[in-house]
């Protein structure tokens, strides 16, 4: 089977799983109930399209076991043919049969090694990469609450715990289950009184080991937890060093993330005594078992009732199930911890995708950039008792510039997050040529639309790889042009690589203006019907803005565009300015009419760019 389709076809099984609780385990605080084993059944999706090389593992598994369980045997057989003269052939082919058997469990188990650890990598692999497809489906609510650190956690540590469980511990825990089940077999054809002794230990070290599990279990599951929690501290802070330190505050800091690995140790240090415990306590009523029935077979064979060959052949079953045994409760720590991180990985995948089922409506080509909101009420869903919108309506027609202005909290990024399908509005609609967009898939909508943000996202990846972010497949022609318009060419080719030199993490090593620029790069080369600019100059030093001000004329031409906007010189060139106030409209018109009116707008603009002077470029509303 082809991996790549096998990756696929478990994630769209796994991703059709009914949530395994109903509120979401991506923080410290959630409350979640401890499962069972059972948990690991779900890892089944990600191993049934390796059906072939599970069958193998099994088959080379139970060999080993079957050779193994046959070695005391032919002990038996070897010490009660003697070593007299006379047997000296028979001797032979006693230490020929082991050697055999010694060479088949040698590659029976070098055969069960390869496979599982195959397996492993295989399916951490699978899984590892179903959870970030998975991940880059949900809508904005989730990432609202995630934090990056914590799922980064799950994509690395659990899924390396899945893959030590499939790869190493399931088949430990399976050979040693056949081990143990051969073995008390022939214990009980050996010598069934001293089985009977043997039969008394096994619920002295069964039932002890299941009642002390469960506490295992949570302390892996908190465990993770705790380890998840120093990752998101980590990953929060490594993505805001220039903050931290221009704040003196990496003491603070350090003493922060020292707790919470001091806090991961201990429920660490918690988990590794209750499984030490289990192993202490389980090997040492197994060899207390088998001195016991050393001591008895030892006078069995004194009194004639069995041979030395057979008390050596009961003593290395006995052996072999003691070792199982052990090695069963070794592996049951190992276990509960996969299965904590199992089950973390599986709760992250029950997450609902923003859009679980394809919506078949598209919108009709070309697209014109008509948008218009119809008594759009919303609410975030992390704050249920604020209104972001209430009863809003606006109509854009195609081609048409309008600046949204307000006081902070007005609704203003609110609008550009319906637009983009990241929410869908609770009551109202908002309309794309006509269309209503939760009739659209998010893909759909997002296709013809682009945002320039006040905080711009770059990838440590190259100037080009990053202005393509605006149009993936565009030739270089295409990409020199988009970058030309908007005054970022100039820079980049007097960078020593160019097109191709690699930015550092969010592009540190460009300046703000830089950034910003190529961020306008990326939306020109896109080419959208729909354009949202959020604060797109606001990086821009006064020369570096004047330089693009015709680029940015050029890109909003013929296209539908939604500014947020405070700088006066990008609100005077809009069609029209929709003055925004606890999520509603509360004035409309050009600059001189709202100023005439003396209303919010002219108060904004009285205390942001009146007291300045009238001539500043950077004149603010």
């Amino acid at each position: 089977m082809n991996v790549e389709t096998g990756s696929r076809s478990a994630n769209q099984r796994i991703t059709r799983m009914p949530p395994m609780s109903t509120q979401s385990t991506l923080h410290a605080d959630t409350a979640v109930p401890v499962r069972r084993l059972r948990t690991l059944a779900g890892l089944w999706p990600f191993l049934t399209p390796y059906r072939a090389r599970l069958a193998g593992a099994l088959i080379a598994l139970v060999l080993a076991a079957g050779a193994a369980l046959a070695m005391p045997v032919a002990a038996r057989q070897l010490l009660d043919a003697g070593f007299a003269p006379h047997a000296a052939g028979t001797v032979d082919r006693y230490f020929l049969g082991l050697f055999a058997l010694a060479c088949l469990t040698a590659i029976t188990a070098s055969a069960r090694f390869y496979l599982v650890s195959w397996l492993g990598e295989r399916v951490a692999a699978d899984l590892r990469r179903a959870v970030f497809e998975h991940v880059l489906t949900l809508g904005a609510q989730f990432f609202e609450a995630a934090r990056s650190g914590e799922l980064l956690s799950r994509l690395t540590t659990d899924t390396t715990l899945v893959q030590t469980i499939v790869g190493s511990s399931v088949s430990i825990a399976l050979r040693s289950a056949l081990t143990l089940g051969g073995s008390l077999i022939m214990l009980g054809v050996t010598s069934p009184r001293l089985f009977m002794l043997v039969l008394i230990t096994v619920p002295l070290i069964v039932l002890p080991i299941a009642w002390r599990g469960r506490r295992v279990r949570r302390l892996s599951r908190a465990s993770q937890d705790r380890l998840a929690d120093s990752s998101a501290i980590a990953g929060e802070v490594l993505s805001a060093m220039p903050l931290v330190q221009a704040y003196t505050l990496e003491a603070i800091h350090g003493a922060r993330f020292a707790a919470s690995v001091s806090s991961a140790f201990d429920a660490a240090r918690t988990r590794i005594a209750a499984r030490a415990w289990l192993t202490a306590y389980a090997i040492s009523i197994v060899f207390a078992g088998l001195i016991a029935v050393l001591w008895l077979g030892a006078h069995d064979v004194m009194a004639g009732r069995m041979s030395a060959g057979e008390l050596a052949q009961f003593v290395f079953y006995a052996v072999f199930a003691g070792g199982s045994t052990a090695g069963l409760s070794e592996v049951f720590g190992s276990l509960q911890q996969a299965a904590g991180a199992t089950e973390r990985l599986l709760e992250l995948l029950a997450e609902p995708a923003f859009e679980p089922a394809p919506k078949a409506r598209h919108l009709s080509l070309p697209v014109r950039g008509n948008l218009a909101f119809e008594e759009v009420s919303f609410h975030y869903p992390s704050r249920p008792q604020v209104a972001a919108l209430r009863n809003f309506s606006l109509s854009l027609n195609p081609g048409e510039r309008v600046a949204i202005v307000g006081p902070s909290g007005a609704g203003k990024s609110t609008l550009f997050a319906l637009v983009l399908a990241f929410y869908r509005p609770q009551r109202g609609r908002v309309l794309i040529d006509g269309v209503d967009s939760c009739e659209l898939s998010a893909r759909e909508v997002r296709s013809h639309s682009a945002l320039v943000a006040q905080d711009i996202v770059l990838f440590a990846d190259t100037i080009a790889a990053n202005i393509r972010y605006g149009q993936p497949h565009a030739d270089d022609a295409a990409l020199r042009r988009a970058a030309s318009a908007a005054g970022a060419h100039q820079f980049i080719t007097h960078l020593p690589d160019g097109y191709a030199t690699v930015l550092g993490e969010r592009g540190v090593r460009l300046s703000g203006g830089e950034r910003q620029r190529l961020a306008i790069a990326r939306a020109l080369l896109r080419s959208p019907a729909v354009l949202l600019l959020d604060e797109a100059t606001s990086a821009l030093d006064a020369e570096s803005e004047q330089l693009i001000g015709a680029a940015l004329d050029d890109l909003m031409r013929n296209r539908t565009t939604l500014i947020i906007a405070h700088r006066l010189a990008t609100v005077r060139s809009a069609d029209r300015i929709v003055v925004m106030d606890h999520g509603t409209i509360v004035a409309s018109g050009t600059h001189a009419e709202l100023t005439r009116e003396d209303g919010l707008y002219a108060r904004l603009a009285a205390l942001q760019f009146v007291a300045s002077s009238p001539t500043a470029t950077g004149d603010r509303i």
